[in-house]
């Protein structure tokens, strides 16, 4: 976090095989709010799109939910997205780190479900759910840690 610089927002990515859902958080970094889903393509088409959503929201850093097995062990999920960030990481300078994401989709869903959301909404916005759900969690853990700079 030291190289995220003050006043700047975090980006929360949910990084799926066929969407990146996205969220955005405040400038005082509380709060972690589903911003939109972004339909993959190709690596270079992805990360052009991505950055530049950075660039027009003022983005000082990058949250990367990791997709960890129950046990806490990394599977093909967690090679795919450590590929994806050393790709990335060469066409950006902004800071990337991760997250655990173990049960961010299935609480977004679940909490979707009590809502009585119908099944093609749901499908619209668990992506970006999931990155609020991500980034918020590591919001919290900064906040509690006192180590929110901005």
């Amino acid at each position: 976090m030291a190289a995220v610089p003050d006043r700047t927002r975090l980006i929360g990515l949910d990084l799926g095989t066929k969407t990146i859902g996205l969220a955005l958080s405040d400038l005082g970094r509380g709060i972690a709010s589903p911003m939109e889903t972004i339909r993959r393509k190709k690596f270079t088409l992805d990360a052009e799109q991505l950055l530049a959503i950075c660039a027009k929201q003022g983005v000082g850093g990058m949250v990367l939910g990791l997709p960890l097995n129950m046990d806490g062990s990394e599977g093909p999920r967690v090679q795919a997205t450590r590929a994806f960030v050393r790709n990335l990481s060469q066409k950006t300078d902004l800071p990337i780190t991760y997250w655990d994401e173990r049960l961010s989709t299935a609480a977004v869903t679940r909490t979707l479900l009590e809502a009585d959301t119908s099944r093609a909404k749901r499908a619209d916005v668990v992506d970006k759910m999931a990155a609020a759900y991500i980034l918020q969690g590591f919001l919290d853990r900064l906040g509690f840690m006192g180590l929110d700079n901005g």
